[in-house]
């Protein structure tokens, strides 16, 4: 019994110490959870609602002006309106104004090729040598057809001796399969469209004449709806519409017939109609012709027209089109080239009268050409 309490007491000592060693982790953790424990989420009880942690999201993104600055340019007689957009399901949002400003539409329609503006002719602007250089470009023709449709022809034939107004080249290749549909649109409001209008009813195809001033646009109907003019081969549809180069920013969903609007882009009036091809397009816009060429190139629905007849007029800078004579003249030979860069290739020139040229008169040119290309690269 002595020895047992002998070796006890020896061995006491390092007993008691591992015990206090044993003691240390429990200790620690119910310290930590008398700390930490009540800011940790308490759990729900029975009937009573769980009180959940409240987040705070800082944004470092700026914050957006609920109403954009109004457009610097608009063409005369468009103003700024407020219109409801309709969505598929139903819903109605008020749109913030009718047409965005010309940064942001570029910005939204870009399209698969922007209009690249061209060096100038010379190492210096020059306005003889910036009009030298255009009026050289579209008066050569870069595209030999053997056959073509003249002027109120709808059967193709050799070129003419003389020169007519406008030509279509008509090689097998450039045209429409006999069993397929054709679609012609033609945009005029003088009446100079006649003859056009006359070949490709000629040809059978579906076609459409645009007129803003037409009161008997629309199958005799009031408004600018396309409903029912469409699907007649050979019968002019006529709408009370003109061709717009800037897209509405918000506007009511459009369904097939209806566009809602006096004035629209190509690809919307398309749309509208249906259709995914214009074969034949003719095009006398008195001076708006450049900004719906560079919206046509931007956009990609030149892709979409494989023959395009159009009157461009030099008189004057045109709508929306601003600059020095020289940039002026620079920015239309860039349009040229990028009619070029997006497939079509001239097939022929005609020259309109007089001589006038950005309100200069000037002997080796004139103040309009009606030119005619074919899309090559489609």
């Amino acid at each position: 019994m002595r020895a047992c309490a002998l070796r006890w007491g020896r061995g006491g000592l390092s007993l008691r110490s591992g015990l206090l060693l044993l003691l240390i982790p429990p200790f620690l953790l119910a310290l930590q959870l008398l700390v930490v424990g009540p800011r940790l989420p308490r759990v729900a009880r029975a009937g009573v609602e769980e009180q959940e942690i409240a987040f705070s999201v800082i944004s470092i993104e700026p914050e957006r002006n609920s109403r954009q600055q109004e457009s610097p340019s608009r063409r005369p007689g468009l103003k700024e309106e407020e219109e409801e957009v309709e969505v598929e399901d139903g819903e109605k949002r008020e749109g913030a104004r009718a047409y965005e400003d010309e940064n942001e539409m570029h910005s939204r329609q870009m399209g698969p090729r922007t209009l690249e503006v061209q060096p100038w002719a010379t190492d210096k602007p020059s306005f003889a040598a910036e009009l030298n250089r255009i009026i050289t470009y579209i008066t050569r023709p870069q595209l030999n057809c053997s056959r073509v449709l003249s002027p109120g022809q709808a059967q193709a034939s050799q070129p003419p001796a003389d020169s007519p107004h406008w030509l279509l080249c008509a090689e097998d290749w450039l045209l429409p399969a006999a069993d397929r549909l054709c679609v012609a649109y033609s945009f005029s409001m003088d009446g100079g469209d006649a003859h056009f209008l006359k070949t490709v009813s000629g040809l059978g195809c579906e076609v459409h004449s645009f007129d803003p001033s037409n009161s008997n646009a629309s199958g005799g109907h009031l408004g600018n709806s396309l409903a029912s003019n469409h699907g007649d081969g050979g019968v002019v549809s006529q709408h009370k519409m003109w061709l717009e180069w800037r897209a509405p920013r918000k506007r009511k969903q459009k369904t097939r017939g209806n566009l809602g609007s006096v004035s629209q882009t190509l690809a919307d009036i398309m749309a509208a109609l249906g259709h995914h091809t214009v074969h034949f397009l003719y095009a006398d816009l008195l001076s708006a012709e450049w900004r719906v060429f560079q919206n046509l190139i931007e956009s990609g629905t030149l892709q979409s027209v494989h023959h395009l007849v159009a009157t461009v007029h030099l008189q004057w800078a045109g709508f929306e089109v601003g600059g020095t004579n020289e940039e002026v003249l620079r920015y239309w030979f860039s349009v040229l080239l990028g009619l070029q860069a997006s497939g079509l290739k001239l097939v022929h020139s005609s020259a309109g009268e007089g001589h006038s040229v950005l309100k200069q008169t000037v002997a080796n040119g004139h103040s309009s050409y009606t030119l005619s290309w074919a899309n090559t690269g489609r």
